[in-house]
């Protein structure tokens, strides 16, 4: 697979499986087995023969149950099913039955409609026609949306649920997965920079890796989301000289934020900018994707914005630093020229009329504001960082103050332990949320202004004969 098929959603095309009405079930089966087809269409309720045997298993039963359906190939008898409790399996009859009224039918023929990834076309097709059935490429419908299933990659995998979480990519936009986990594991070791600490994180990782206990499945699965922020923890705090605090046991390679806060609040900014930035380039190429080179051009989070945030920032730097005479003049006509295609693009989206005209002021000022508010909510990576280092400062100076005698060293170490601990724990939970925020909120509004759709196949599994008794 070539770099730009895995930065972009996996392709989908509009298929059409036409079967005979008497082999239904066998191509729902196959279906199902295969599990690569997204089927369109209302669901049926289901109403048949098996269902009623499952109504009246489940109504037998004092304590539900969550059920898993399941098929066989063969047809089974659902009167032996019911007098064998095969409860998945009944539940399977019903999902095909629910399906099979969702087909269109025209005469002998049903034909179920979906999406379906592009790769997997010919080995469908091939299951279809040993079964009599056919498979048909439509044409895209008009102004629908295809499903979204991102390109299969092991690295970029562990990351997939801050992406998740947020929603679904949509079909044309890019892949956000990789620039999310080299920002959120940047944002969170800027906030959490201590060699210890992520010492710690990573070792947790670690051995979250090889535990077996079902309870942590989910957890590690993305182990190496874990220990890749808690590496990026061990690579600030070497560059703060923080081990479990600013003990001074380690140079400080860059600077101490409690010796330094002005020049970290500096650096905050002008990652936060760094950031943005890169979030309008994705933002940019989102938008031609989606609407072409006008909306690229014109909406907020396209060339406009990007073009604020240069000049925005060349005119704070003119002004504050002194900088070269044509620095501040370069950055107010950046800002005035990219203006002029923001109304446009605000003017669109109007409805017309008398208050056209305000609608597009105050869109104007929305996006100035909330842009200056986006650049500034980076401050938070300093004042987390400069709080790690301060709470640090304070359970080491609680425990210094204490030693002195056999009685003093032991309460110095229980206090350290104690206060490092809820420290570990309260800060580790607050900074990890504050990345998120950052990257759901300043980073994920430049990058999509639609929601996607997941890639939802039809899919149960295929048990034998054997397995069903």
């Amino acid at each position: 697979m070539e770099l730009a098929e895995r930065a972009l959603p996996v392709r989908m095309r509009r298929v059409a499986v036409v079967a005979l009405a008497e082999r239904a079930r066998d191509v729902l089966v196959a279906i199902a087995h295969l599990g690569v087809i997204d089927l369109s269409g209302p669901l049926g309720s289901g109403e048949g023969p098996a269902l009623e045997a499952l109504r009246r298993l489940e109504s037998a039963r004092r304590i539900g149950s969550t059920i898993t359906p399941a098929l066989t190939r063969q047809a089974p008898d659902v009167a032996d099913l019911e007098r064998r409790e095969a409860r998945e399996l009944l539940a399977g009859e019903v999902e095909l039955d629910r399906r099979r009224a969702s087909a269109v039918t025209h005469g002998d023929f049903l034909v179920f409609v979906g999406w379906a990834p592009q790769g997997a076309l010919p080995e469908l097709r091939e299951t279809l026609q040993r079964l009599g059935a056919a498979l048909v490429e439509l044409r895209a419908p008009w102004g629908r949306q295809p499903p979204t299933l991102l390109a299969p990659a092991p690295a970029a995998e562990p990351f997939r649920p801050l992406v998740t979480t947020y929603g679904a990519v949509p079909y044309d936009d890019v892949d956000p997965t990789p620039f999310v986990a080299v920002t959120y594991c940047l944002m969170f070791g800027m906030m959490f920079g201590d060699v210890g600490d992520g010492a710690l994180i990573v070792l947790a990782a670690l051995a979250l890796s090889r535990s077996r206990n079902p309870r942590l499945a989910t957890l590690r699965k993305v182990w190496p989301m874990i220990a890749a922020a808690g590496a990026s923890a061990v690579l600030f705090g070497a560059l703060y000289g923080e081990l479990f605090g600013p003990t001074k046991l380690l140079p400080t390679l860059w600077l101490a934020p409690l010796d330094s806060p002005t020049r970290l609040l500096a650096a905050a900014i002008a990652a936060g900018v760094g950031l943005l930035a890169v979030g309008y380039v994705i933002g940019i190429v989102n938008r031609f994707r989606e609407g072409g080179a006008l909306l690229a051009l014109t909406a907020e989070s396209g060339v406009p914005g990007l073009a604020l945030l240069v000049g925005g920032i060349l005119t704070v730097l003119g002004i504050a630093t002194h900088a070269a005479a044509w620095v501040t003049p370069a950055g107010l006509a950046i800002v005035t020229t990219a203006v002029v295609p923001l109304v446009l693009g605000l003017r669109a989206e109007t409805a017309g009329g008398a208050t056209a005209i305000l609608e597009v002021l105050i869109g104007v000022l929305d996006t100035l504001l909330r842009l200056f508010s986006n650049v500034f909510s980076f401050a938070r990576l300093a004042a987390f960082g400069l709080m790690h280092a301060a709470i640090g400062h304070v359970v080491l100076h609680a425990a210094g103050s204490l030693t002195g005698s056999p009685l003093g060293d032991l309460a110095a170490a229980a206090t350290f332990t104690v206060g490092w601990t809820v420290a570990f724990a309260l800060e580790g939970l607050v900074v990890s949320v504050q990345a998120l925020r950052l990257e759901y909120y300043e980073l994920f509004s430049r990058l999509f202004v639609r929601d996607g759709r997941p890639f939802s196949p039809f899919r149960l599994p295929l048990i034998s004969t054997e397995e069903a008794r």
